[in-house]
């Protein structure tokens, strides 16, 4: 079974090939606006939590062009809806995403049986 299945909706995930090099679980919490620290001795600290965000770090290492393509193509809506093993739940889950930013610097072109990237790497967040 793949690491991560992305898709449309939660209805049609596809298993996204290969597997990436790096699945780093991450947990953000979302505070409210007025959060923070009160001018008093301790400067006691609020932190009045609203939400709690997964944030998934992806890369691949030494992808080939077509992985890369593939994969920016599957990440590239606005919102996608990602099934992956959750550290928290100990479950599989499946939940709406954002994509950050996206890199992939070239390691090297049309050479040497083919392109290559160095890497291909981007965070999903939490909806």
């Amino acid at each position: 079974m793949a690491m991560i299945s992305v898709g449309p909706d939660s209805g049609h995930l596809v298993a996204i090939e290969p597997d990436p090099s790096k699945f780093e679980w991450g947990l953000q919490d979302v505070s409210a606006e007025d959060a923070g620290r009160v001018r008093d001795a301790s400067a006691t600290m609020y932190k009045q939590r609203l939400a709690q965000k997964r944030k998934i770090k992806l890369a691949w290492a030494n992808p080939e062009h077509e992985a890369v393509g593939r994969i920016l193509r599957a990440f590239n809506p606005e919102y996608v809806w990602v099934r992956y093993f959750d550290a928290m739940a100990d479950a599989w889950q499946v939940r709406q995403f954002y994509v950050g930013d996206r890199s992939a610097p070239l390691r090297w072109f049309q050479t040497l049986g083919g392109t290559r990237y160095e890497t291909l790497e981007f965070d999903i967040i939490e909806r």
